[in-house]
């Protein structure tokens, strides 16, 4: 098999065509986010009673720095700027997909469930006085939680950071960006804005927003249909009551403590996996092709990937991580970087882990859902990555726990390149080597086909 060709570079768009894709976007962006945040203002005025959520120590620990309201205005420049700060039209799509779809939540969540700043401002003169009067000219205190200004600032320092590095300049310039986003970021406290509660939850839309309109790859929710799978409908619905129980759990939390609403985090990772079954695919995983993630998909899903990994422990703890099958083919669990680093290549089926720190042998992914049969195009690339990988050293066949997904794949490429003759000889190869197999999700493929 030769490699496959890669794809030539893209023709560079007219930046004019970029600029005037960015001043509709502006045009329409704008008088959406006054509009739509001053009626969420608007309605919350109108209720009798408007409660908040703030912790005891934020009153004695939270300080009042007037001048902190200049980095807390500059984002609203770094918002038009971001936009103008691409290289082709459908960045500026992406770029404006996220504000758009954060500005849809905060309001859809300042409206069911308004919030109050309990902070009293001192009288500020000066520039600052002069800024928190005109703030104070269309902002109330109740679209607090979560704080469309930490979700804002979330999308804006990942878009300026991708453009620091892929125009080189790193140097100064990156730190000072960190530092002054770390100011922005904090002056929703220090100019008594908000309360705590609103940054992480902030931060959580803000991550969502780049999670749904990702810088590079397919969009998660593109072209999904409802899987006619029962297993995977079936576990569509697990994952979904789990997210919903969290949910609640935290909704019920909050009347005792605040710091119940950290279940949001496992509902929403939950609910996003529940997605993926339900018809999106391993796409919400977001996985390179080296197995890297997204930021937002390595965060949003972190308390999915602990549970995977403790999974992983308790299941394969009393077997070898690895079993040599033939011809320096091995499959097995999830590799460390040290388990990884003694083989040529890794092929990695785990959509839901990602790649660990430390490795430098080849690495190749096709990610795949646990416990459901994997799409047919993807499971051929695999078997033929083995066949050409092969010959360039060992290479290790894996997935969470090597017992369905790493193991249907080397079935299969045991039957394709005739080293086994049918599905059930293959089945028997494998099982003599001491791991458990599951090969039905594998069943319905050509390569594993029983003989009739």
């Amino acid at each position: 098999m030769a490699a496959p060709a890669t794809d030539p570079a893209p023709a560079r768009e007219p930046y004019l065509g970029i600029v005037l894709r960015a001043a509709l976007w502006l045009a329409l962006l704008a008088p959406f986010f006054y509009s739509t945040y001053g009626f969420a203002n608007w309605l919350a005025s109108r209720r009798d009673h408007v409660g908040s959520i703030v912790f005891a120590w934020e009153y004695a620990l939270t300080p009042f720095v007037a001048w902190t309201i200049v980095p807390y205005w500059s984002i609203n420049l770094f918002y038009g700027l971001s936009l103008l700060l691409n290289t082709t039209r459908r960045g500026v799509d992406r770029l404006a997909g996220r504000y758009l779809s954060a500005q849809i939540i905060a309001v859809a969540c300042f409206v069911a469930f308004p919030l109050t700043a309990t902070f009293v401002r001192p009288a500020t003169t000066g520039l600052p006085g002069f800024l928190f009067a005109v703030l104070g000219g269309f902002d109330k205190p109740f679209n607090q939680a979560p704080s469309l200004h930490i979700a804002l600032l979330v999308i804006i320092w990942d878009h300026w950071r991708h453009v620091l590095a892929r125009h080189r300049l790193g140097g100064i310039l990156r730190p000072v960006w960190h530092v002054w986003c770390f100011l922005i970021g904090a002056s929703v406290l220090t100019t008594w804005q908000h309360h705590f509660i609103d940054i992480p939850t902030g931060a959580l839309l803000g991550l969502f927003a780049l999670w749904l309109f990702p810088s590079k790859g397919e969009l998660p929710f593109w072209g999904f249909r409802l899987t006619a799978d029962p297993k995977a409908r079936r576990l569509a619905g697990y994952y979904a009551l789990g997210a919903t129980i969290a949910l609640a759990a935290a909704a019920a939390g909050a009347f005792v403590s605040a710091d119940f609403l950290i279940l949001l985090w496992p509902a929403l990772a939950l609910a996003m996996v529940a997605f993926a079954y339900a018809g999106a695919g391993a796409k919400v995983f977001q996985k390179a092709a080296n197995g890297s993630v997204s930021l937002a998909s390595r965060i949003l899903l972190l308390p999915y990937r602990l549970g995977a990994r403790i999974n992983v422990l308790i299941w394969t703890r009393q077997l070898a991580p690895q079993a040599q099958i033939t011809d320096g083919v091995f499959f097995g669990r999830f590799p460390s970087a040290v388990e990884a680093n003694r083989f040529g290549t890794v092929i990695d089926l785990a959509g839901e882990m990602e790649r660990p720190r430390g490795v430098t042998c080849r690495w190749i992914s096709y990610a795949m859902l646990d416990l459901v049969a994997p799409p047919h195009d993807r499971l051929e690339r695999a078997v033929a990555a083995i066949e050409l990988a092969r010959r360039r050293g060992t290479v290790l066949v894996c997935c969470a726990l090597g017992f369905q997904r790493s193991a249907a794949v080397v079935a299969d490429w045991l039957v394709v390149t005739g080293r086994s003759h049918t599905a059930a000889q293959a089945r028997r190869k494998l099982a003599a080597l001491g791991r458990p197999v599951h090969l039905q999700i594998g069943l319905e493929e050509p390569g594993l086909e029983e003989p009739t």
